[in-house]
C-alpha cells in the first residue's frame, strides 16, 4: 500500500502532527526515527541536516588563504552532511527511498528556510545518477493546534506554487555563502599579510550590523560635551504650588545643531541673570487643555517581541527567541515566533474571540489570573472586532503576528511566563479602546526689566485607560513615558501667582547612547530608512537587515567574532570591528558595511518569489559582485589603509616620543608627533588579536599585559598568552613578545635541566625517543629543558577544556593516538565535539583526528547478494 512520508522541521512538530492525524487516519506505531500508519510515515529533521559547500576540486582550505587561491565561484554546490546530525538524516534519506513511499510532504516551518530544509534534504537524498522524483506536496502552518494542522492538510499547496520561493530560498542561500566565503577569506588574506592568521569575518547582514554599531560609536568618541543651564522656577498659586521650566518662545529649530533648544541656556551668567530677574515677582498665568488619545501598539512580531523583552527584562534577543521557540513547540501556547508581520489574517476573528474566551475561562497560574477579568471585559463589550489595525491580509507575511493559541499553559518555567504575559497583554490590549488624556500646558508670565520671561508646566491626567486597563493603569494621572507631569492645582481665572523659588542647574550635552539589543534589534529593523532608493527601501520595509529568525544569531555572531562586547546591556564594538570598517572603506568595498546591499538582495529575491526574476540571471550578479570585492583587496598596493586613528597617551618607551596608531602598527613619530622618530614600532594585530586602545596603553606603560585570550596559530588554532616588551639588544630598541607563562619561563632557564628523576615516565617521546614526563600544565620530552634543548616535543594537559588524562598520554606515546576524547569545546562555536589526540610526525607534533565518516549504506540488491554468499 502507497504511503506520504511526512518531513517536519523538529521532532516536536512531527508528534504533534502525528496526533493531530490519529482521529482521522488511524493510530500511529512509534519507530526510532519516524511514526507510521497505513497511510503516513510522519519524520522530521532538526533545523538543518545539510549545508551546501564548494566541490573537492574548489574548496580552499584554511591553510591557503591567501589571494591565490581567490575568488571561489564554484559552477555548482554540493551538500555536506552536518556531523552532528548524520543519524537523522541517514534515517531520512532511508525513508524518502523507500519503494512504498510514493508522495512526499513537506510540513517544515512555512517560509523560505523550511523550504530549503527539506528541498536540500530530498536532493541529498538523491544520487548524480538518479534524483528523487516522487510528487510534492507543501503543508503551510501557521499555528500548531490539532485544529489548525488538520485544516493545513485539507488545503495542501503543490510543488509547483512552491518552486519560486524554493528557489529564492536557494538563492539566498548560496548568495550568502560566496559573499560571505569570499569576502573573509579576501579580507584575512590582507590582514595577514605580515604573518599570522588574522581571522576577519564578514557577511552580508553581519557587516552592516555592525557598521551601525560602530558608526554610533564613532559619533560618542567624538562628542565633545558642552555646559549648558536650565532654569525652574516654583510659583505659589492659592490652591498650591506647582513647577514651570523657562523656555525661549522665539526659538526655531536648527537642522545644523541638534543641541540647542528652547529650554537651554548657554552661559552661566545669562541663566543667573534670568532668575534674579524674576525671583520674587508676579506671573500672569494663561492654560490651554485638551484631550488628547493613545491607542495600543499593534501586536507582536519577533523583533519587537525581543526588544520589549529585552528592555523590560535583560532579555537577550537569543533568550526571547528560545523562549518563544519553547512556548510555541513545546508548550503550544504561542503560534509561530520566526515572523515578521504584527497583522492576523482577516478570518482569525473568531479565532480571536475563541482565544479570549480561553484566557477567561482558564485557571490560568499566577499573575496571568489577573487578565481574566480583561479577557470577560473584550468579550462582554464586544470589542473583538473587524479592524484593519488587527486583521489584514495585505499585512499578512508568511506568518503572522504572534498571539496566544487556544491551549492553556500548563507548568511554565518563570522565564517562559513573563514571556507569555507579555503576550497575552498585548493581545487583549490591541482590542481595547484607546486610552484617554486630558493634557494641559500652562504659561506662567513674568513681566521684570521690561522682558516677558515665560515658563511652561505640562499636566497629563489619565481620564479613562481604555487598553491601559490590561497593564494595571486604570487609576494612573501620569504617564512617566511621556515625560509629563500629573494633574495641576488649580488656578482661578485671572489670579496671579508668585515666583517663590528659582533653580539654575547646571547640565551638559550627552553622545547619543549606546546600542542595547533593543534598539540595535529596532535599528535592524528599520534599516530601510538608512536606504535612498525608493525601490530598495520598499523591498527592506519589511525585513531591514537579516530576518526576525536571523537576527538574535547575528548579534551573537559578532559577539562570538570578538567584534562586539556585551557589557550589561550596553553593545560596545572592539577595536577589530572598528579596523574591520577602516579596511572596508579604505578599499573602496564599502557597500559591504551598507544595508543597500541587502536592500538590492532582498527585492531581488522578492521579484524571484512572484516569478519576475530568474535564479540563474541573479547567482550571476552576485558572483560578478564577489570577484570585484576579492579584486578590490588583491590589487591594494599602498602601505596603510586611510582612516581615522589614535594619538596615544602614553609615550614611546624608547625615546617618550609620540606613538600614533596607523593600520598595521603603533609607531614612534618622534618627540614632535610628526617626524620619524626613534624607529619604536609594534602591530595592532599579534597572533590574529587587535590591541584595544586601552590595552596598549597599558602594555607599553607597565611592558606586559595578559593573560589575554583570542589569540591564532598560523594554522588558525585560538590560544591564551601573556605579551611582554622587551629591550633587544641586537635592534636596540623595545619589541613584543608572547610569554605563555610560568611552565614556559622554567622551561627555558638556562641554569640547568629540570630534574625528572622522582617524576614517573610515561613513554618515548615520538619526535626524538627521549622520555616524557608530567611537567606543570604540559607533557614534555626531558630533552626539551636545560641549558641547550635538543627537542621540543610537548603537549598540553587540558586541550580546549578536555582534560588528558596521564592513561591517555602513556596510550598516545605507545600506539600513536588516544581514545575517542568526547568533551572539547571549540573556541569559536563554544559547542562540544569529539576527536582522537594523535602525534603527527610531518608536523611533528600531537594534532586532532576525526572519527572518519560512515560509508554510504548499500544498495539492497548489494546487499541481498552480500547475504546469500554468506549463507
Amino acid at each position: 500500500m502507497s504511503k506520504a512520508l511526512i518531513i517536519a522541521e523538529k521532532p516536536s512538530v512531527a508528534q504533534d502532527i502525528v496526533r493531530a492525524l490519529t482521529p482521522q487516519s488511524g493510530k500511529f506505531d512509534k519507530h526510532d526515527e519516524y511514526f507510521e500508519n497505513d497511510q503516513y510515515v510522519v519524520s522530521s529533521a532538526v533545523g538543518h541536516l545539510v549545508e551546501i559547500k564548494a566541490p573537492e576540486e574548489y574548496d580552499v582550505k584554511r591553510g591557503k588563504w591567501s589571494f591565490a587561491h581567490l575568488p571561489v565561484i564554484p559552477p555548482h554546490f554540493d551538500l555536506n552532511p552536518i556531523d552532528k546530525s548524520k543519524g537523522r538524516l541517514n534515517a531520512l534519506v532511508k525513508l524518502i527511498r523507500r519503494k512504498d513511499i510514493e508522495t512526499l510532504i513537506n510540513a517544515c516551518d512555512a517560509g523560505r528556510e523550511g523550504e530549503l530544509i527539506f528541498r536540500l534534504i530530498v536532493q541529498y537524498a538523491g544520487t548524480a545518477k538518479a534524483a528523487i522524483n516522487k510528487p510534492v506536496s507543501r503543508l503551510w502552518l501557521q499555528s500548531m493546534t490539532p485544529q489548525a494542522i488538520r485544516e493545513g492538510f485539507e488545503r495542501l499547496r503543490s510543488d509547483a506554487q512552491m518552486l519560486p520561493l524554493a528557489d529564492a530560498a536557494r538563492c539566498r542561500s548560496e548568495a550568502d555563502w560566496l559573499v560571505g566565503i569570499n569576502g573573509t577569506r579576501a579580507m584575512t588574506a590582507f590582514n595577514s599579510r605580515d604573518g599570522g592568521f588574522f581571522l576577519t569575518t564578514v557577511g552580508r547582514v553581519q557587516t552592516p550590523t555592525l557598521s551601525i554599531v560602530v558608526e554610533r560609536e564613532e559619533k560618542i568618541r567624538k562628542h565633545v560635551a558642552r555646559d549648558y543651564w536650565e532654569i525652574r522656577g516654583s510659583f505659589d498659586a492659592e490652591a498650591g504650588q506647582y513647577e514651570g521650566k523657562w523656555f525661549d518662545p522665539a526659538w526655531k529649530k536648527n537642522a545644523e545643531d541638534p543641541e540647542l533648544k528652547a529650554d537651554r541656556v548657554w552661559t552661566q551668567a545669562e541663566a543667573e541673570a534670568i532668575a534674579a530677574a524674576v525671583k520674587g515677582q508676579p506671573a500672569t498665568v494663561t492654560e490651554e487643555s485638551k484631550p488628547s488619545s493613545q491607542s495600543s501598539p499593534g501586536l507582536y512580531d519577533l523583533t519587537t517581541l525581543q526588544r520589549e523583552a529585552n528592555s523590560r527584562f535583560g532579555f537577550s534577543a537569543k533568550t526571547t527567541l528560545g523562549l518563544a521557540q519553547a512556548l510555541y513547540e513545546k508548550h503550544k501556547v504561542l503560534t509561530y515566533p520566526r515572523t515578521d508581520s504584527r497583522y492576523l489574517p482577516e478570518d482569525y476573528l473568531a479565532v480571536a474571540k475563541q482565544t479570549a474566551e480561553m484566557i477567561a475561562n482558564e485557571d490560568l497560574p499566577g499573575p496571568l489570573q489577573a487578565l481574566a477579568g480583561h479577557a470577560r471585559v473584550a468579550l462582554n463589550k464586544g470589542y473583538i472586532k473587524p479592524t484593519k489595525k488587527v486583521f489584514d491580509n495585505a499585512k499578512v507575511s508568511d506568518h503572522f503576528a504572534i498571539i496566544p493559541t487556544l491551549q492553556a499553559p500548563k507548568s511554565l518555567t518563570e522565564a517562559e511566563a513573563k514571556l507569555y504575559e507579555l503576550v497575552v497583554k498585548r493581545f487583549l490590549a490591541v482590542f481595547f479602546p484607546a486610552a484617554e488624556f486630558q493634557v494641559t500646558t500652562r504659561i506662567s508670565t513674568v513681566k521684570a526689566a521690561g522682558k516677558d520671561y515665560k515658563f511652561q508646566t505640562n499636566g497629563k491626567v489619565l481620564v479613562n485607560p481604555g487598553w491601559l486597563a490590561v497593564y494595571g493603569k486604570e487609576s494612573q494621572t501620569d504617564d512617566p513615558a511621556d515625560g509629563s507631569g500629573a494633574s495641576l492645582v488649580p488656578v482661578k481665572a485671572g489670579e496671579v501667582v508668585r515666583t517663590e523659588h528659582v533653580d539654575v542647574k547646571g547640565l551638559a550635552t550627552k553622545p547619543p547612547a549606546r546600542y542595547t539589543e533593543a534598539t540595535l534589534l529596532s535599528a535592524m529593523e528599520g534599516a530601510g530608512k538608512l536606504v535612498d532608493d525608493d525601490e530598495l527601501r520598499e523591498a527592506m520595509a519589511e525585513k531591514g537587515l537579516g530576518t526576525p529568525a536571523t537576527r538574535a544569531a547575528t548579534i551573537e555572531g559578532l559577539i562570538t567574532e570578538k567584534y562586539m562586547l556585551r557589557e550589561g546591556r550596553e553593545l560596545i564594538p572592539t577595536a577589530k570591528a572598528f579596523q574591520l570598517m577602516t579596511l572596508l572603506r579604505g578599499l573602496g568595498v564599502e557597500d559591504l558595511t551598507k544595508p543597500e546591499l541587502t536592500g538590492n538582495w532582498e527585492h531581488q529575491l522578492a521579484e524571484m518569489e512572484k516569478g519576475r526574476l530568474n535564479r540563474e540571471e541573479f547567482m550571476a550578479r552576485i558572483a560578478e559582485m564577489t570577484q570585484r570585492v576579492v579584486q578590490k583587496a588583491k590589487e591594494y598596493d599602498r602601505d596603510t589603509i586611510p582612516g581615522d586613528y589614535a594619538t596615544l597617551k602614553t609615550p614611546c618607551p624608547k625615546c617618550g616620543g609620540v606613538v600614533k596608531e596607523n593600520y598595521r602598527r603603533f609607531t614612534c613619530c618622534g618627540k614632535d608627533g610628526a617626524s620619524e622618530g626613534c624607529g619604536f614600532s609594534i602591530g595592532k594585530i599579534p597572533g590574529g588579536r587587535s590591541f584595544e586602545l586601552h590595552e596598549v596603553e597599558q602594555f607599553l606603560r607597565d611592558k606586559k599585559i595578559g593573560p589575554l585570550e583570542g589569540f591564532r596559530s598560523k594554522a588558525g588554532w585560538p590560544f591564551t598568552a601573556e605579551l611582554a616588551l622587551v629591550y633587544d639588544e641586537e635592534i636596540q630598541n623595545w619589541k613584543l613578545e608572547f610569554d605563555f607563562g610560568e611552565d614556559a619561563k622554567k622551561a627555558d632557564e638556562a641554569a640547568e635541566a629540570v630534574d625528572f628523576s622522582q617524576a614517573e615516565p610515561l613513554g618515548a617521546c615520538p619526535k626524538c625517543g627521549g622520555t616524557v614526563y608530567e611537567h606543570g600544565s604540559n607533557y614534555v620530552c626531558e630533552k626539551s629543558t636545560g641549558p641547550a634543548p635538543s627537542c621540543d616535543f610537548k603537549s598540553g594537559k587540558i586541550i580546549l577544556q578536555q582534560p588528558i588524562e596521564l592513561n591517555q598520554m602513556r596510550k598516545l606515546l605507545e600506539t600513536g593516538k588516544t581514545d575517542l576524547l568526547e568533551n572539547f569545546v571549540s573556541n569559536k562555536t563554544r559547542r562540544k565535539f569529539k576527536a582522537f589526540l594523535s602525534y603527527d610526525a610531518k608536523a611533528g607534533k600531537v594534532m586532532f583526528e576525526f572519527e572518519p565518516r560512515a560509508a554510504k549504506p548499500a544498495a539492497k540488491g548489494a546487499a541481498r547478494k552480500t547475504a546469500a554468499k554468506k549463507a
